[in-house]
């Protein structure tokens, strides 16, 4: 089967314009812009028409009696605002789209951490493939030669099934590897929309640098990533809502001007003019102020909420990052080569007589197991070092 190679930064352009989340996300800012429309428009005047003095048993309508009038009036009216309240609303909305928009830069700093994730777990899971594929194989090869040792009589029967126990366990260990896998392919497709293409899916990067990420500026960093602008944006949005909310006892006036028409008599014919405000005699807005005041202790509360998750995160993500380099630099400066050593002296050992097949089939063990926690500390460096580069990402708005 065709395999289909998927780098690092491709994956991070697929995560932008295929993933489900993001996609949610951005929906939601395309929301929160049709409420800016809708904030700052105007209340529309009514057209109205009635028709009065209507006599049952008289007909109306051209070729009517003109001795049977009837009363029309057409009347407009327009409805002004008092209280600043468009502009209240067109600024509460104006703050909830930017809170929107750091929404989607959010989402997209999560989604670089998952991203992150599930390919170095499928880097992880293709380098475990190869080391059980090379054990494997490492194993058929001792099997033979035990096998023709074994007619010469010069190993037991023990330890050639000593050696074939190990062999089915590598094979053993190389199908979960295989499945594991397959199932990093899956995550990683979900994550990146390749959901078609999950089986032939093969991460192409090699492992990342350690590097060495200088320390920031822990206020700075908090104030400046999405979460923290996001919900500080909140917080203006609903001081503006407040606002608007008191507002609401700013009496709208309603303006109206008709026209009426007598029919019959043409010099009765008026125009007219007409005002209207309401009268708060039963309710003052009372629970829709208060409703805006707990609104507003809500955002700013989830505003001291995202500073402190924030903060731990970076923190944690600091933590992570020092631990993992320093274990990739033992292993790099001496634990592999070690481990390598000692398994090329056990090999050269045994084909002398001078080491017991137990003793081979340990260090090969050892071997296997410390390259598979080599590649394991290499994913967590890398899964390491995007969760810093995410904890400690800065939003600035585009325009």
């Amino acid at each position: 089967m065709p395999t289909r190679g998927l780098g690092y930064a491709e994956a991070l352009a697929l995560l932008q314009a295929r993933n489900r989340e993001v996609q949610l996300a951005q929906r939601g800012v395309e929301a929160a812009q049709a409420d800016t429309l809708t904030a700052r428009a105007r209340p529309n005047p009514n057209l109205s028409f009635s028709a009065t003095a209507i006599h049952p048993r008289i007909s109306v309508g051209p070729g009517a009696d003109p001795g049977s009038p009837v009363d029309a009036i057409v009347q407009l009216s327009q409805t002004f605002e008092r209280g600043n309240k468009r502009e209240l609303r067109g600024e509460s909305s104006r703050y909830a789209f930017e809170a929107a928009r750091g929404d989607l830069a959010e989402t997209l700093r999560q989604g670089s951490v998952v991203l992150a994730g599930t390919y170095y777990d499928l880097l992880l899971a293709q380098e475990r493939v190869r080391i059980t594929e090379d054990t494997a194989a490492l194993l058929a090869k001792t099997v033979a030669a035990a096998e023709l040792r074994l007619k010469a009589g010069d190993v037991a029967p023990s330890d050639l099934s000593r050696i074939r126990v190990d062999q089915l366990r590598a094979e053993n260990d190389r199908r979960t590897a295989v499945a594991e896998r397959d199932r990093a392919r899956l995550a990683l497709a979900y994550v990146v929309g390749l959901d078609t293409e999950a089986p032939t899916l093969v991460a192409t990067d090699a492992w990342p640098a350690a590097g060495d990420p200088a320390p920031v500026d822990l206020k700075s960093a908090v104030e400046s990533r999405p979460d923290v602008k996001a919900a500080a944006l909140r917080v203006q949005s609903a001081e503006k809502a407040r606002d608007l909310a008191r507002a609401l006892r700013s009496r709208d006036v309603t303006l109206a001007a008709q026209y009426e028409r007598y029919q019959g008599q043409t010099s009765n014919n008026t125009v007219g003019f007409g005002v209207s405000v309401p009268l708060f005699l039963n309710y003052n807005y009372e629970g829709e102020i208060r409703r805006g005041e707990v609104n507003l202790q809500t955002a700013m509360d989830s505003l001291e909420r995202t500073r402190a998750l924030a903060l731990a995160e970076i923190n944690r993500a600091w933590a992570d990052l020092a631990s993992a380099r320093e274990r990739v630099q033992r292993y790099d400066s001496g634990l592999l080569k070690e481990a390598q050593r000692a398994a090329d002296a056990a090999e050269f050992a045994y084909r002398n007589g001078a080491l017991g097949v137990i003793d081979l089939l340990d260090a090969r063990r050892v071997h296997a197991s410390t390259r598979n926690d080599a590649a394991a500390a290499r994913a967590d460096l890398a899964r390491a070092l995007v969760a810093w580069q995410a904890a400690t990402t800065a939003y600035t708005p585009q325009p």
